[in-house]
This record gives structure tokens, C-alpha cells and sequence, in this order.
């Protein structure tokens, strides 16, 4: 599967923005997805994923509360709503596929996913 990010850009501190990831190749509804982040001179981070029928989701604490997934099968397009967006959120953000094997299982480390996309970048100014 081949994945595509877009939506990123330039935001002021408490701002939204909402990332979005399409697909294209093998049928969508067979991966979990994912939303991870990298800052520069950090290690990419997990933000959070959703379960192929989009009925669960899992987030990193750090977002909790402020970022929402979703995802549209029949556009095969996962989103990432980002709202009261800080400073510290700044980063490439990438959307990953998980060909699961257990339909319960989200995985949160990166070294699980099949496939990335080329990442969006998103700078949040104070």
C-alpha cells in the first residue's frame, strides 16, 4: 500500500489543523493505521492509531484530549484532527499500515508498521 500524507503547515499556538493520509494499492480495511511524529534531534514517537473499522482508538498521553483519528474506508483516508495545537507538538508527521493479525491488537512502536508514508510538516509558533 502506498501512502500519502498532506495538511500540514503553519499554525499559532492553540490553533488546529487536520493532517490527513490516503492509500492507495491493496484494500485499506486490512490495516490498522497509525500517526507518528518526529521533531528534530528526537526520536519519532508514537501519537496514535485506529483500529481498522475505526471502532477504537489508542493516543499517546501527550496528545490525549486534543488529537482525534478517523478514518473513512471508503475514501481510504485516515485523518489526524489536531486542536490546541502547543509549541512542542512541532514535527513530521507520518501515517503508517498495519497489516494486523490480530484485529485487537494497535500497536504503538513504529518497528511494527509495513508501510509509511512521506511524512507532512507541522510548525506550531508561540
Amino acid at each position: 500500500v502506498q501512502l500519502q500524507a498532506s495538511g500540514g503547515g503553519l499554525v499559532q499556538a492553540g490553533g488546529s489543523l487536520r493532517l490527513s493520509c490516503a492509500a492507495s494499492g491493496r484494500t485499506f480495511s486490512s490495516y490498522h493505521m497509525g500517526w507518528f511524529r518526529q521533531a528534530p534531534g528526537k526520536e519519532r514517537e508514537f501519537v496514535g492509531a485506529i483500529r481498522w473499522s475505526g471502532g477504537s482508538t489508542v493516543y499517546a498521553d501527550s496528545v490525549k484530549d486534543r488529537f482525534t483519528i478517523s478514518r473513512d474506508n471508503a475514501k481510504n483516508t485516515v485523518y489526524l484532527q489536531m486542536s490546541g495545537l502547543k509549541p512542542e507538538d512541532t514535527a513530521v508527521y507520518y501515517c503508517a499500515a498495519y497489516n494486523f493479525v490480530n484485529a485487537y491488537y494497535l500497536p504503538k512502536t513504529s518497528d511494527l508498521y509495513d508501510y509509511w508514508g512521506q511524512g507532512t510538516q507541522v510548525t506550531v509558533s508561540s
